[in-house]
């Protein structure tokens, strides 16, 4: 059974599927998804593995997908997400990715291609040792149970086998938390979980040297209404502990006038992303199925 102090935040899933539930809501802010893939992306290509079996965790509409195919064309990739409305417009741009699929059955042995499931990536529909990589790009932090999906991603992964994630950190959207501070006393933007606190729950998962490194980016607006459309179409409030109703007028205000007080110096509005990477390897077991140390010893190279 959870205990409370594993949650990340008391995040609502049936509510972050809702907020997930139309494709088109989320559109405005592919932008900062497909920046922080390609920087992914580069990390990736440091890294040699020649993967069979690929999971992209949190895959959203599918843009990633592509990008894992072509690095990996002999792979089987998987799609996987919790909200069935991006699984569905996953689909709907495939018809490139279905030409591709049927191509590469033809011209390569075993499960090469594309498929797409729903589902939650803390419980994954797969079994032990059945993938080879698991990437999941700014997903982690919609789900209240990191430790969890930390373990759940080491059960899948095969031995050397390789996860690569992003999500945001505890500075994301620090200027919203400031101002809607000033409306009420509700929470409205996700806490973050810290980089640091990531990485020991890598280690306690049974990862083995993880690496995590962090950078900011920042976002300029010429408005409120810009900055907050783009804050909303990244997902919006997925917590339990949210304010059910509208803010009133006179919040609203409050909330926009603390905003407005901080325009940069070339009077743009700033948001802010932490954004976190991390990667780490499953690594060979210590001990045997019957319980029985293992013990490595090194030749050693001449006298």
């Amino acid at each position: 059974m959870t205990t409370p102090d594993t949650l990340s935040a008391p995040i609502d899933l049936a509510r972050v599927r809702s907020l997930f539930s139309r494709p088109q809501r989320m559109e405005r802010s592919d932008f900062l998804r497909r920046e922080i893939a390609a920087r992914m992306h580069e990390r990736l290509m440091l890294v040699k593995v020649a993967p069979k079996r690929v999971l992209d965790a949190g895959c959203g509409s599918g843009a990633d997908l592509a990008l894992l195919q072509k690095d990996y064309p002999a792979a089987h990739i998987v799609g996987l997400d919790a909200a069935a409305a991006m699984i569905e417009a996953a689909k709907t741009p495939a018809s490139a990715l279905k030409s591709l699929n049927q191509m590469l059955s033809r011209l390569l042995p075993g499960k090469a291609g594309v498929d797409l499931l729903c589902g939650d990536f803390g419980s994954l529909p797969f079994g032990a040792n059945s993938v080879d990589l698991v990437w999941s790009n700014l997903a982690l932090h919609w789900h209240p149970q990191p430790d969890r999906v930390f373990a759940e991603w080491r059960r899948v992964l095969r031995q050397d086998g390789l996860l690569m994630f992003s999500n945001f950190g505890p500075d994301t959207l620090r200027e919203l938390r400031s101002a809607f501070a000033e409306a009420d006393a509700a929470p409205h933007v996700l806490p973050f979980v810290d980089m640091h606190d990531f990485g020991d729950q890598l280690v306690a998962a049974g990862f083995s040297t993880p690496v995590m490194d962090m950078e900011v980016i920042t976002v300029t607006y010429d408005t409120a209404q810009a900055l907050l459309a783009d804050a909303r179409a990244l997902g919006g409030n997925p917590l339990a502990t949210r304010g059910r109703g509208l803010l009133g007028r006179a919040a609203w205000q409050r909330m926009l006038a603390a905003l407005e007080r901080q325009r940069r110096a070339d009077g743009k509005l700033g948001l802010t992303f932490e954004v976190i990477y991390g990667h780490a390897f499953r690594p060979a077991p210590r001990v045997t199925a019957a319980g029985e140390a293992i013990i490595r010893f090194e030749p050693r190279k001449g006298r």
